[in-house]
């Protein structure tokens, strides 16, 4: 048990460390989320015990895990973008948000009523919100829109995986949505503004931080959080997963110095965010004891 708690602690904080290398990585949001999702899905994908598993699914279950794969690409794209134009604590903490829109978009999915605690953490968040937006310089605000963005497309990928994760070996699934993303970008970029190529070959010290994107922060985390989620309650879990933009900030104020872009209303909405989505499962757990 100690050693699963540790290994998702773990997961989490190398999750945290994504915003960062947005930042420190020179290479525009868009050919930094194609090289990262080539990277991971190619080396999923060269797996035999991958590929038997995708010749065994359905045309339909591969259409649609490919189609989640799109929208995954989409969060990263929006997500890596308000890193560039805002800054790691910026976007971090609009994926804080993500539990909240899932509250409300899983319901709509699963064609359930929508929980009334639910609602009220939903309206909760909004003070905190406006102090972020007011917490920011004007020039920082697009990259806010563009993580709350983010927030909204992680909740609409994890509530459709959540329906579809049983169907199939967790690494086949990620190793045919990071590919399906990584080919649909490849289609979008041309079409996109860009100066010169439009995916850049990264130079030295980019394609470093890209390796450790790629395995350090996601294929590793991934692996040692699928170990804990066998030995773990999903209450347990969610909980540690929610310090993400914690760890993401504390991170971006150790090693970027962000605080100083930063006002202190930032934080304060920062508090009152993390307030709502720490209380969520608390609220959820409490209500299935009293059910039982």
């Amino acid at each position: 048990m100690l050693k699963a708690r540790l290994e998702i602690h773990f997961s989490v904080l190398l999750w945290g460390f994504t915003a960062i290398l947005g930042e420190l990585i020179t290479l525009n949001a868009l050919p930094l989320v194609w090289w990262r999702m080539l990277l991971v899905g190619a080396t999923l994908l060269s797996l035999r015990r991958v590929r038997r598993t995708l010749r065994a699914m359905s045309p339909r279950l591969l259409a649609a895990y490919a189609g989640i794969g799109i929208i995954v690409s989409l969060h990263w794209l929006t997500f890596y973008s308000a890193v560039k134009l805002a800054n790691a604590s910026v976007a971090a903490t609009c994926i804080a948000l993500a539990p909240v829109f899932l509250a409300f978009i899983e319901p709509v999915l699963a064609q359930r009523r929508l929980d009334m605690r639910e609602l009220v953490l939903g309206l909760a968040v909004i003070p905190g919100v406006a102090l972020v937006v007011d917490g920011v310089p004007s020039g920082m605000r697009l990259g806010v829109a563009l993580g709350i963005t983010s927030a909204v497309l992680v909740a609409v990928f994890g509530s459709l995986n959540k329906r579809l994760v049983q169907h199939a070996d967790p690494l086949a699934i990620t190793g045919l949505e990071l590919g399906a993303g990584a080919i649909f970008l490849g289609f979008l970029a041309p079409w996109l503004p860009h100066s010169g190529a439009a995916l850049p070959l990264p130079d030295l010290h980019d394609a470093l931080l890209l390796l450790i994107l790629a395995y350090a922060c996601t294929m590793l985390p991934f692996t040692l959080s699928l170990n804990a989620l066998r030995h773990l309650s999903a209450f347990s879990v969610q909980m540690v997963i929610n310090l993400e933009p914690v760890y993401a900030i504390t991170l971006a104020i150790l090693i970027l110095h962000e605080q100083h872009q930063l006002d202190v209303k930032f934080y304060a909405g920062v508090v009152l965010i993390l307030g709502a989505v720490f209380a969520q499962p608390l609220l959820w757990r409490s209500h299935q004891e009293a059910r039982s």
